[in-house]
């Protein structure tokens, strides 16, 4: 009888807790789930323009987007290109431009900047040199620009190449241009001693031509 008793017992409490989830499900409420809503782009008769979304308040300025120097994000002083970077030029800024530079853009631009990229021998059209006196004359700026709006037939690289390197690959073009149009008068004179003797720039009494094996 007692055992009888027990399991009666467990099959009333399991009934009676079967009966407070369904009275407890009962009660819930779907007003949040079930409330009037508008689905995105849908149209509204609420509002005069029709629309069910709603402008964004003059002024509002995304999170991490405020872009307040103008130098850094537009890369101009005024309505002209700026002619030198917005932070300091490094040797480690350079090396990060020529490695983003050799990446995104040698493919098109080659990496002498002369415009005979593998993309180009394949068919695409050709962009000028960097090396034509109007590009060699232009602020350093406009480098910057062209790889943010990007110019003609180049699309915008500016959800590939963050600001701070756009600003390095635009020093890294410089180097380029200096690299195909120097002078003797440009070398520093300890630097050019060394070429006056025949040595590599840089190098501690070594041969310009020097090297494991000499001159292949």
């Amino acid at each position: 009888m007692v055992a009888g008793g027990s399991r009666g017992g467990a099959r009333g409490a399991s009934v009676a807790l079967a009966v407070l989830v369904l009275v407890g499900a009962a009660g819930c409420r779907q007003d949040m789930h079930d409330q009037p809503r508008y689905k995105a782009q849908a149209g509204s008769t609420f509002f005069e323009d029709g629309r069910a979304g709603r402008p964004l308040v003059p002024g509002t300025v995304a999170r991490g987007h405020l872009k307040e120097d103008a130098r850094l994000y537009a890369a101009k002083a005024g309505t002209d290109y700026v002619d030198t970077l917005p932070f300091a030029l490094t040797r480690t800024v350079l090396e990060r431009g020529q490695q983003r530079f050799n990446i995104f853009c040698s493919p098109c631009h080659d990496r002498t900047g002369g415009g005979g990229g593998m993309i180009v021998l394949r068919g695409y059209k050709r962009p000028p040199s960097f090396h034509v006196d109007r590009l060699r004359q232009i602020g350093v700026g406009y480098f910057y620009d062209v790889i943010t709006q990007g110019f003609g037939t180049m699309p915008s690289y500016a959800a590939q190449v963050p600001v701070e390197d756009r600003w390095a690959i635009a020093a890294y073009i410089r180097a380029l241009q200096l690299s195909q149009n120097a002078r003797l008068a440009d070398v520093p004179a300890a630097e050019k001693a060394k070429l006056e003797r025949g040595e590599a720039p840089g190098a501690a009494g070594a041969p310009a031509g020097g090297g494991h094996g000499g001159a292949s």
